[in-house]
């Protein structure tokens, strides 16, 4: 069987950062999950609203594995409210938004549905309908689009206070 060629399309890892700038999401960590149908954004303290007569979700986030301290609060439309089921099997109503997603350069809206994945290893998952024709997924490696540079440090380094001769300079 002939193998059919893409050359159009970049590839992605399985885990990958991506920026929603639309939400004000400078960096997430996505899994890229080809046994997803849709995508999912880690969101809680969700309050429906109404402005100009659409619904409004406002719902905050820890955009940060494992740092619950680092909040972005967003604010975006509801397109609708879309019955989900985990991979637990149990189905949810969860609501649905629209949000540009920046991944390699490009930048393209997807929909992702919002819940609670305080408890799940990634706080964003990145379903196929979001990368279907765009990108190829290597499932044996991550971060093709590069990490995000951490912060420095506040940390000294006790070494850069030795003389030439081995001394220790005092700090005044």
């Amino acid at each position: 069987m002939a193998k059919i060629r893409h050359p159009d399309r970049l590839i992605v890892g399985w885990r990958e950062w991506v920026s929603l700038p639309d939400l004000g999401i400078d960096w997430i960590k996505v899994k890229v999950d080809t046994g997803a149908r849709s995508s999912s954004l880690h969101a809680y303290d969700l309050q429906e609203f109404v402005r100009g007569g659409e619904r409004w979700v406002r719902f905050k986030v820890h955009p940060v594995q494992r740092n619950s301290a680092q909040v972005v609060q967003a604010e975006a439309a509801v397109l609708e409210f879309r019955s989900v089921r985990s991979s637990s099997g149990r189905a949810t109503m969860r609501p649905v938004i629209v949000t540009n997603i920046a991944l390699l350069g490009f930048t393209w809206p997807v929909e992702l549905t919002l819940a609670n994945r305080d408890a799940m290893g990634f706080r964003m998952l990145l379903g196929r309908q979001a990368f279907r024709r765009r990108f190829l997924v290597d499932g044996g490696r991550s971060y093709y689009g590069g990490r995000p540079q951490r912060k420095k440090s506040k940390q000294r380094n006790i070494g850069r206070h030795r003389s030439t001769v081995g001394e220790v300079k005092e700090e005044i």
